[in-house]
């Protein structure tokens, strides 16, 4: 099997770990070890309450947007806590600052359609990173991906990668979008998600891809449709209304 070293984000609000996080590193401590991954739960109450808005089958299209954008600033934030910065001297109407910015900005790099929606927040906190996309859609018999696009730098060799997408179900899209990323260079790989299932954290720690994984929860299970349990049902559904492709 494999090794998953968790950390829990910290900031001034005292984010703390869910229960069943230290269980699962428990359960895998007398394990081989294959690959090592590092996990940032963000555990948080205003987290924890745009992922309940999310959640909500009550929640329409427009208040599950909403939610997803404030959820995916907070993940964004969390994520980018070790971006190298550089420094430099800034004029404020009475002295002299020290300034700091990104030395080298992230790409963003949404997994369609779902993943759309972490784009805006993930702008809002980096104005200036580029964005590329990756196209996917699940074969809802099969429950693998289907890729339809690809539209990326040519190589991304020395660049941090930001993929976003809120739900890491089977692991099996995330994965495929990973794939494309290290055959262009990618080593330095962030997986966003907001909710998580362990299915899919074990496949993506399993995979020996250079990537880390930020999120707001683990969910224990998948049905037999393949979806997150409890979850919050088809994300780009409860975003945009349901998808009328046939694959």
């Amino acid at each position: 099997m494999w090794d998953i070293n968790i950390k829990i984000a910290h900031t001034a609000l005292d984010w703390q770990c869910p229960h069943k996080v230290p269980s699962l590193k428990n359960s895998m401590r007398n394990m081989p070890t294959i690959k090592a991954m590092h996990i940032t739960v963000v555990d948080h109450p205003l987290a924890a309450s745009r992922l309940t808005l999310m959640r909500d089958e009550r929640s329409d299209n427009a208040t599950f947007r909403a939610a997803l954008a404030d959820l995916g600033t907070m993940l964004i934030y969390e994520a980018s806590r070790h971006l190298d910065v550089e420094h430099f001297d800034t004029k404020t109407p009475v002295g002299i600052a020290q300034g700091t910015r990104l030395k080298n900005p992230p790409i963003i790099v949404p997994v369609i359609r779902a993943g759309l929606g972490m784009v805006d927040p993930a702008l809002s906190m980096i104005p200036d990173a580029q964005v590329g996309f990756i196209g996917l859609a699940r074969n809802e018999q099969t429950h693998e991906p289907v890729p339809y696009l690809e539209a990326l730098p040519e190589t991304l060799a020395g660049q941090t990668v930001f993929v976003v997408d809120p739900m890491l179900a089977t692991g099996g899209s995330l994965l495929h979008a990973i794939q494309l990323l290290a055959e262009r260079g990618a080593t330095d790989i962030t997986a966003i998600c907001m909710v998580s299932a362990q299915p899919g954290v074990d496949a993506l720690a399993a995979s020996g891809l250079p990537v880390r994984l930020v999120t707001a929860t683990i969910d224990p299970q998948l049905n037999d449709d393949a979806y997150i349990v409890p979850g919050l049902g088809d994300a780009g559904d409860r975003l945009y209304g349901p998808r009328n492709i046939d694959l």
